[in-house]
């Protein structure tokens, strides 16, 4: 196939990504869901499970090998640039008056999930391992527990937003546990990923150590550099492609350069919002919707023909919301909170839908785990994200707002909330409407 010809496929295919994201995303809206959770749905029904099943003939002729090659460019490009703007939102002034509350929780929705997941692993890998690639069965435990550990924190803001809870305490609350979760998460999967991806054990510590000065050179010198500064989008974006570079040259994935990347950026919120908005519309409009297809492509739904598979899978997501759901709502209630305000940050913890995705395509190209593991953990990442919204509504939290496209709202600040004083066993969101 020539370029003239790549391009002639290439072109309707991503109006026909584009416009499904679109649809399902405005009908998981109309559901009370988030609507990413649509568009993973779209991304998925476009390929094999759905689409390829149904009519082989289009998917091969809108999808050929050449499409997808170019297709990959474009997602990776678009899991590094949200992968920015994740760092880019997470606001560390939230750990203010929650610091030690928000730690706690944090850190046992992160601990407990990865040694449930990593035992689970242990006699899921004769089963399910992956190819041989991938650091044998230390690197899948590894892995997998780590991939449990993780929340969705562009869900959960959007969730906080969507039901009024961000300009509660509870809901400031549960951003600094958000926000110190995935520093650790990505912190420990950056370790998993070194190790899995190096060749032994010398190898694995230079890697490490790499990273770690990278890290440094980037908090201790960069970040103060542009501290005080307000960078053009076009050096925003070369530092972003240029760390995504650096963490992949020393094998840790493009995708922590650009978390890096945000992170470091200056904390002005109105440059912030500014650079934000300025970027999602392309990222969240197209490269993202285009990573979803090829997510789609590598899930394979048909794969889970028994229902060996189909209790492995419900296996998972059974251990998946027991470490986090329950870790959170277990360590909330012991550091004060009520048993309703406790299970709303488990809850809201439990989310795991695009970032939990990212993390497994990691595994999938690392040959950690395989396409029909990949599948089952794509489907656990769908559930409990579905969850989230009717439980909390059950919880007493007012309904969704569907009106408009909530990827244009910028994230939750501990600025926004509006802290509201409370007795021990009231909760501060049970009259709250939506925002």
């Amino acid at each position: 196939m020539t370029s003239g010809e790549v391009i002639l496929h290439a072109l309707p295919a991503l109006c026909l990504i584009v416009v499904a994201a679109q649809l399902a995303g405005r009908l998981a809206a109309r559901m009370g869901q988030p609507r990413v959770l649509g568009e993973i749905v779209a991304g998925i029904a476009l390929g094999p499970s759905l689409l390829g099943l149904l009519w082989p003939q289009a998917h091969a002729y809108v999808f050929p090998s050449q499409v997808l090659g170019a297709m990959n460019v474009l997602a990776q490009l678009g899991l590094v640039l949200f992968m920015f703007l994740l760092g880019l939102e997470i606001e560390w002034s939230a750990l203010r008056g929650q610091g030690r509350k928000a730690v706690a929780i944090s850190q046992v929705s992160v601990l407990l999930p990865l040694l449930l997941g990593a035992g689970t692993a242990l006699w899921l890998y004769p089963r399910m391992g992956g190819d041989g690639g991938g650091g044998g069965v230390l690197g899948f435990a590894l892995f997998l527990g780590a991939a449990m550990s993780i929340t969705a924190f562009p869900v959960l803001a959007r969730l906080l937003l969507e039901t009024g809870l961000h300009r509660t305490r509870i809901g400031v609350l549960t951003i600094a546990c958000a926000a110190v979760d995935d520093v650790t998460a990505w912190c420990l999967l950056a370790v998993v990923v070194a190790v899995v991806g190096s060749a032994g054990v010398l190898q694995a510590l230079l890697t490490l150590t790499l990273a770690i000065a990278y890290v440094c050179l980037m908090l201790f010198v960069v970040r103060p550099l542009l501290a005080d500064r307000r960078p053009p989008l076009w050096a925003v974006l070369s530092i972003v492609l240029m760390s995504a570079w650096i963490t992949e040259l020393i094998g840790i994935h493009a995708i922590f350069g650009g978390f890096l990347a945000g992170v470091i950026m200056p904390r002005r919120q109105a440059w912030r919002t500014e650079v934000h908005h300025r970027l999602d519309a392309v990222v969240s409009q197209l490269l993202l919707p285009v990573f979803f297809m090829t997510v789609g492509v590598t899930t394979r739904i048909d794969a889970l023909n028994s229902w060996y598979f189909w209790g492995i899978t419900a296996l998972l997501t059974a251990v998946a919301i027991a470490g986090k759901l329950g870790g959170a709502t277990v360590t909330a209630r012991l550091t004060g909170e009520s048993w309703r305000d406790s299970t709303v940050i488990g809850v809201l913890m439990n989310t795991r839908g695009l970032t939990e995705i990212v993390i497994l395509t990691v595994g999938l190209q690392l040959g950690v785990i395989t396409e029909t593991l990949f599948t089952a953990m794509v489907l656990m990442a769908l559930i409990t994200t579905f969850m989230a919204a009717p439980l909390l509504r059950r919880l007493g939290v007012g309904q969704l707002v569907v009106e408009g496209p909530p990827e244009h709202r910028p994230a939750p600040t501990a600025a926004d909330a509006q802290p509201v004083a409370v007795g021990p066993e009231r909760s501060d969101y049970a009259a709250q409407s939506p925002g």
